[in-house]
């Protein structure tokens, strides 16, 4: 789907919003709150970027980029975009939607990753739900869309803090997931610390997993790529090396098997494939703990093999 920036400007520190059109005056396809879309761009990248903006709105999507330093070029390719420009991208999908059901939603962001977890609060107040947001970030200057927040109609529900306050104005984890709800959702968005701090926190307030969700913004740490191994195809047998310095999507590609891939690190759950036997060593960050202990799926962009073999359904 072809696209137009209609706006782009600044939110924070090095972070630019971008306000997307379609290019044929057209209403959008409509989303959902935690949604992203895959933005197509030079040389081949493809990056997802969550949508901001309340799920009612057809007119636009609004999606915020953060210029990192140690990227690998999707947020400087963004970031170098001009208004009126064009873009290519997917239709909005969604691995880190609302439960509806949940009695009261706790909202947690860190950094950019308020992307989604603002779009998910206009929902919740939209809908006259309850549920209350906290949002971290390393000083007021780099906290995205902050004067959005504070002016919206659900400003009173959220908190805000500040890695540089010299109040000892921090959230404490500890503290707000000690009381563990049954009915209670938790969402958690952000770096992969902040991320791993929340879900420990809860974990140790006995929450349940069922009731706990995250969103990565940043694939797992690099690790050494491990030996040789094999994968097989379930639906013909062939068997095909993948060499150490291979991952299992470029072995299966140089066989002729493409697999549909977005990330190629493990974020956003596009190569999603099956496995019927074997044991994979997953090195992903979008499977949960227990997804991962049962073996039975795996990330092909990252994750290899600590058995000889893997028996994939392809």
């Amino acid at each position: 789907m072809q696209v137009n920036i209609a706006r782009k400007f600044a939110v924070a520190t090095d972070i630019c919003a971008f306000e997307l059109v379609r290019a044929d005056g057209a209403a959008l396809p409509s989303f959902s709150a935690g949604a992203h879309i895959d933005v197509m761009l030079r040389d081949g990248l493809v990056r997802q970027y969550s949508l901001c903006n309340t799920p009612s709105e057809s007119h636009c999507y609004r999606i915020a980029v953060l210029r990192d330093a140690h990227s690998r070029g999707g947020s400087i390719a963004m970031h170098a975009l001009k208004e009126g420009g064009l873009l290519h991208i997917s239709e909005p999908k969604n691995h880190f939607p609302l439960h509806t059901q949940a009695r009261h939603s706790l909202l947690l962001a860190g950094g950019i990753g308020v992307t989604p977890i603002l779009s998910m609060a206009a929902a919740l107040d939209h809908a006259g739900a309850s549920f209350e947001m906290h949002y971290c970030s390393r000083s007021a200057a780099r906290m995205a869309f902050r004067d959005r927040l504070t002016e919206s109609r659900f400003a009173e529900r959220v908190h805000l803090y500040f890695d540089d306050a010299q109040d000892g104005g921090r959230l404490q984890l500890d503290a707000l997931l000690a009381q563990a709800q049954p009915d209670t959702h938790l969402y958690v968005c952000g770096p992969s610390g902040f991320i791993a701090a929340a879900m420990d926190a809860a974990k140790a307030a006995g929450w349940n997993d069922a009731n706990v969700h995250r969103e990565f913004f940043s694939g797992a740490p690099v690790q050494e790529s491990g030996g040789a191994f094999q994968v097989k195809l379930s639906s013909t047998g062939r068997v095909i090396d993948v060499a150490p310095d291979l991952t299992v999507v470029a072995a299966l590609a140089q066989a002729g098997v493409e697999i549909p891939t977005s990330c190629e690190q493990g974020v956003c759950g596009t190569c999603l494939t099956r496995v019927l036997s074997g044991e994979p060593d997953h090195r992903d960050v979008y499977l949960m703990d227990e997804e991962k202990a049962a073996n039975n799926q795996f990330l092909p962009c990252c994750s290899r093999s600590k058995s000889p073999m893997l028996v994939l359904d392809l």
